[in-house]
């Protein structure tokens, strides 16, 4: 059990900071996790209430006016502190950030830099997808080339562009609820069963990112165009 560097009395929850005596640990932002940093397990269903309450009280007491008048040490590990806490809040909250997380520090390999590149114009289309990507690319030049001719875009592409949006849009809440199940999945499991919620929760998120791409290429076609 970690013990206050000041006080010596035990931790409980966060290491960044005594509960009893209220200083900032210099050690408890080394290298503690996200979920660390908030006292909590590694489990993917989180009390989303619960944590912004952590965090606002965390965020009160480990502010840097509350350290004006201490040491040079204590004002830079209360710095370090609060800016580990907010990242930890940034992605904990989100559900999909808080997977993708999860995976990392479990030594899955994932994210944009084992996917392929961002772009959805750059990587290859899922095999399901391929026809109405297609489509959806051809919908996309020729709103760019109406915009850069100085033209009006044809209303017909663009309510084929917004039922294509909607389409792949449902796409992503579906995705959603299949990684909050496959989140369920590893966080009752072991062994064997988390690993397949791993492997699973990876592709997903692999399809997620490209499904994304494609959302967001709509929305900036279609704002361009309004």
């Amino acid at each position: 059990m970690m013990h206050c560097a000041s006080c010596r009395e035990p931790f409980h929850g966060s290491p960044l900071i005594c509960a009893a005596c209220g200083a900032v640990q210099s050690s408890g932002v080394e290298a503690p996790d996200y979920f660390q940093v908030f006292g909590l397990e590694r489990r993917l269903g989180v009390d989303v209430a619960a944590l912004e309450r952590e965090f606002h009280r965390l965020s009160r007491r480990l502010h840097p006016d509350r350290f004006a008048r201490a040491t040079a040490e204590e004002q830079q590990n209360s710095l370090r502190a609060t800016a580990l806490l907010n990242d930890a809040w940034r992605v904990l909250r989100d559900p999909v950030e808080r997977v993708e997380y999860l995976l990392k520090i479990e030594g899955h390999a994932v994210g944009e830099e084992h996917a392929g590149k961002a772009r959805s114009a750059e990587r290859q289309p899922p095999a399901d997808l391929l026809e109405e990507v297609f489509e959806l690319n051809m919908q996309l030049e020729e709103i760019r080339m109406s915009r850069k001719m100085g033209e009006t875009a044809d209303a017909s592409v663009l309510a084929e562009l917004r039922t294509a949006g909607e389409r792949f849009e449902a796409m992503l809440d579906e995705l959603d609820q299949a990684l909050t199940a496959e989140s369920t999945k590893w966080d009752a499991g072991k062994g064997q069963a988390r690993a397949g919620a791993a492997a699973r929760m990876i592709e997903l998120l692999d399809r997620r990112r490209y499904l994304w791409n494609l959302v967001r290429e709509v929305r900036e076609a279609l704002g361009a165009a309004a």
